[in-house]
């Protein structure tokens, strides 16, 4: 089963059980597919789960930045919601690696790359994201290289 036939199978059993939440956070994610099916003009052939995967990504990371947002601005109701569509988006994302396991895969691009300085975080960061493929958040990859960096400098 392909993950974007996950949604739709999970969208269809929260119809079913009437669970709201569920059910429209899984719309607004087949929604996503869809619209990035039609701009790669991929409509006939659907996106490979790789590509659904990257539509994930984007949505929690979304999630993320308005529940942060939501917080500073004092709306924790509007943080809640946030929040509880996030842990429905969640499980399918790959499994997250700790912050060892991150600093870890960045200290290796740093070495491969002969990174000397915050200059080359760019490069750095290109590197480690590829190498992760959405199996970590790119704000934690960003402040463990540049943490690493300003150490080599």
């Amino acid at each position: 089963m392909t993950l974007k036939e996950k949604i739709i199978s999970d969208l269809k059993d929260a119809m079913r059980s009437g669970d709201t939440l569920r059910r429209d956070t899984l719309r607004l994610i087949d929604s996503a597919v869809k619209n990035t099916e039609i701009e790669k003009k991929k409509r006939e052939t659907g996106l490979s789960d790789e590509e659904v995967m990257e539509v994930f990504s984007r949505a929690v990371k979304q999630r993320q930045d308005s529940i942060r947002q939501f917080e500073e601005g004092g709306r924790a109701d509007l943080a809640e919601k946030e929040k509880l569509e996030l842990d429905i988006l969640m499980p399918y994302l790959p499994a997250q690696l700790s912050t060892e396991a991150v600093a870890k895969i960045v200290g290796e691009v740093i070495a491969q790359t002969g990174a000397t300085n915050t200059s080359d975080l760019g490069k750095v960061m290109g590197l480690a994201m590829a190498k992760m493929k959405g199996e970590a958040d790119g704000n934690v990859v960003r402040e463990i290289a540049k943490e690493l960096l300003e150490k080599n400098a």
